[in-house]
């Protein structure tokens, strides 16, 4: 018999695996096993995917649903990873469990540089796997060095179109090739997902503001992201809009919305705070939003790319100077939103919708950012990022980059132009820090 592995942590990710399911992405299988995984920071007061509204909707997709959390308990899917010289057991005991016997297992994982989806490939030491992705990181590299014993396993990246035209650079250091999951049949999935949340406020064509958690990811602070919030509040305002739904982050805390609340009574808009836990694509099929604000959520490129509603960012440019370390794996998603989208402050590009780079400039900035972020991993792309930053390094673009990273890569803007003269070489370095050193011991 041949079974079949789908492991998930978010409702848009089990719908992605539903919309690949539907289209054929995936061969006939005798059992197909949905494994639930609740990568919150504490899982015990926040749903699993199997437990929010929508779930039923995807659930006949699947054989069985079974809870990683509670096979692995007491420990956390993301933190906990099998020692190697126990793979072997965890096996056994994994068949034993979910009652696979000797059957030959397939996986399909969302983030293999990560756990538990590389936990599991190491797990199942002889499993064929696909990669799939749910969101903007795709475009970027791998974040990690992934074991050959892994990385050559992986047969294909499943992803969603959300940028027509952007290829994605994950796991290309295998020669993993990308395959679309099809718009249609990931929208007709969403379709099945629109009743859903049935306590939703009726409004139609609000100003609709993602809220993302950020300060979780220590990116910003809790005071700055209210600000931000209240940045995107009084935008669409300032834009004319006079109902505005906030969608916050599931696990965000309530003082956000309360904060929103009192900036929204003194500027006169109505401001609807949602507490229901439903998917953005839900809200855009219910509430047909004339504009979606956000920091850099996927949610806004699914908005633009498959319902073709108005898009706006705000906060990009900080966040990009935020982000630490220069390798973090958000840095594509936000530069990707950034190079891509309006600001919300600049009212001419919202109301006509435009675009920043096309694609085949934004596919070399992305190229260029992905090799300084790993360029052990993709010492090919060295060439093609010099040449993109000796032609288009400038005020605008600088954002994207960190000269210390230019300088660390030798890469052109390493080093201010009236500075150029200057010999890279080991001699000059060693007479550099002896400099620094006399000066910092003359100095103390």
């Amino acid at each position: 018999m041949s079974i079949q592995i789908f492991q998930a942590s978010t409702l848009y990710g089990a719908a992605t695996l539903a919309a690949a399911l539907d289209s054929g992405c995936f061969d006939a299988a005798d059992r197909r096993i949905l494994l639930v995984c609740n990568n919150a920071a504490t899982p015990e007061t926040t749903p699993a995917l199997d437990e929010m509204p929508g779930f039923e909707q995807l659930r006949d997709r699947f054989d069985d649903v079974i809870s990683y959390n509670e096979t692995i308990s007491p420990f956390h899917p993301g933190g906990w990873a099998p020692r190697q010289d126990d793979l072997v057991l965890w096996e056994r005991h994994l068949r034993l469990t979910w009652g696979l016997g000797d059957d030959d297992v397939e996986l399909a994982v969302e983030s293999i540089q990560v756990n538990p989806s590389l936990a599991l490939a190491q797990i199942f030491t002889g499993a064929p796997v696909t990669v799939y992705a749910d969101g903007l990181m795709s475009y970027g590299p791998t974040r990690n060095k992934i074991d050959p014993l892994v990385g050559t396993r992986i047969d294909r990246l499943l992803h969603l179109d959300l940028v027509p035209g952007l290829t994605p650079l994950l796991l290309t250091e295998f020669g993993v090739e990308p395959e679309l999951v099809p718009t249609s049949a990931f929208t007709k999935v969403l379709a099945e997902l629109s009743a859903t949340g049935e306590e939703l406020p009726d409004i139609d064509e609000p100003a609709l503001l993602l809220g993302q958690y950020l300060s979780a990811l220590d990116i910003l602070t809790a005071d700055e992201e209210e600000n931000l919030h209240v940045t995107m509040l009084k935008g669409a305002a300032d834009l004319g809009h006079t109902r505005i739904v906030f969608k916050p982050h599931p696990t965000a805390p309530a003082r956000f919305a309360r904060t929103l609340e009192q900036e929204a009574a003194e500027l006169g808009v109505g401001l609807t705070v949602l507490d229901t836990p439903v998917l953005a694509e839900v809200l855009y099929q219910r509430m047909r939003p004339a504009l979606v604000v956000g920091c850099f959520s996927t949610a806004l490129l699914t908005a633009s790319a498959l319902y073709g509603l108005p898009v706006a960012r705000v906060g990009t440019e900080t966040l990009l100077d935020r982000l630490t370390p220069y390798e973090n794996s958000n840095r594509v998603p936000v530069t990707v939103v950034d190079a891509l989208l309006p600001e919300l402050s600049d009212k001419a590009a919202v109301a006509e919708q435009r675009q920043g780079l096309d694609v085949t400039a934004l596919t070399a900035l992305v190229r260029t950012v992905g090799f300084a972020m790993q360029p052990k991993i993709y010492p090919t792309l060295r060439k093609a990022a010099e040449q993109y930053l000796a032609a288009h390094l400038n005020q605008h673009t600088w954002r994207y980059f960190k000269r210390r990273r230019l300088t660390a890569l030798a890469l052109p803007g390493a080093v201010p132009a009236q500075l150029a003269f200057i010999p890279r070489n080991a001699a000059v370095r060693r007479v550099a820090r002896r400099a620094r050193s006399l000066k910092r011991a003359t100095l103390g």
